[in-house]
C-alpha cells in the first residue's frame, strides 16, 4: 500500500491525497512535518511536503505523483487521452503552480504571524495579477477547468486559489477571483466533488 507523507495542512498534501481518493488507490497517511532530517530528505530532496512510498522507494512532488497515480490507474481518467489535450492540461496545471500559488507563497510568513517585507509585499501583488491574467487565458470552464470532464488542473485550481486567494486578500485587500466569475463559480463547484470534499471533511476534524 501506498504511504502518503505529510500534513493534512498543506495545500499540496490535501490535492494529492483527493487524487489518490479520485483514482481509487489505497493509501495510508503518515503524519510527516516539513524537515531537513535526513529521513525526510530521503523521501524528499527539498524536505517539502507531500511525498509518497511505493515499495520502499520514494517520489516527492505533486505533479510527478498525480502523474504516476495516472499511469497505475488510468481510470478515471485525470489527463485527455489525446497528447495535445493533455498536454493543455498539464499546461494550466504548471501555471496556476508557477505564476498563482508559488508567488502567493512568496508572503505564506504572514499566515504564521511573521512578517514579509514591503518589497516582497509590492513585487508579489504585481506578479500576481501577471498570473492570474495569464491562467485566466487557459480557463475554459466549460464546465471544468479544462474541458467538459474533471482533470489535474480542477484539483490545482481548487488548491491554487485556496491558498492564494486567502494570502490576496490578507495582504492586498484584493480577491484573486473578483474578476473571474467563471473561475470562482468552478471552486465553489468542486467543493462538493466527492474526493475534495472528502479530504475537506477530515481535515476539519
Amino acid at each position: 500500500m501506498i504511504k502518503l507523507y505529510g500534513l493534512k495542512m498543506s495545500n499540496y498534501y490535501s490535492l494529492v491525497k483527493a487524487i489518490l481518493i479520485e483514482k481509487g488507490i489505497d493509501f495510508e497517511e503518515v503524519k510527516a512535518p516539513p524537515t531537513q532530517e535526513e529521513d525526510n530528505l530521503q523521501r524528499s530532496p527539498m524536505g517539502k511536503m507531500p511525498s509518497i512510498e511505493v515499495d520502499g522507494n520514494y517520489l516527492s512532488e505533486s505533479l510527478a505523483i498525480a502523474r504516476y497515480a495516472e499511469q497505475v490507474k488510468p481510470t478515471p481518467a485525470l489527463l485527455p487521452s489525446d497528447p495535445f489535450e493533455a498536454a493543455k492540461v498539464v499546461e494550466l496545471v504548471c501555471h496556476l503552480k508557477l505564476d498563482v500559488e508559488l508567488t502567493a507563497r512568496r508572503c505564506l510568513p504572514v499566515l504564521f504571524g511573521q512578517t514579509v517585507s514591503d518589497e516582497t509585499k509590492k513585487e508579489t501583488e504585481k506578479d500576481l495579477t501577471k498570473g492570474m491574467k495569464a491562467v485566466s487565458r487557459l480557463f475554459v470552464c466549460d464546465p471544468y477547468a479544462a474541458g467538459k470532464e474533471i482533470t489535474l488542473a480542477d484539483f490545482y485550481t481548487f488548491y491554487t486559489f485556496g491558498l492564494a486567494n486567502t494570502l490576496s486578500q490578507k495582504l492586498f485587500e484584493k480577491d484573486l477571483l473578483a474578476d473571474h466569475s467563471d473561475i470562482q463559480a468552478l471552486v465553489n463547484s468542486l467543493a462538493s466533488h466527492p474526493s475534495i470534499a472528502k479530504v475537506e471533511e477530515e481535515k476539519a476534524s
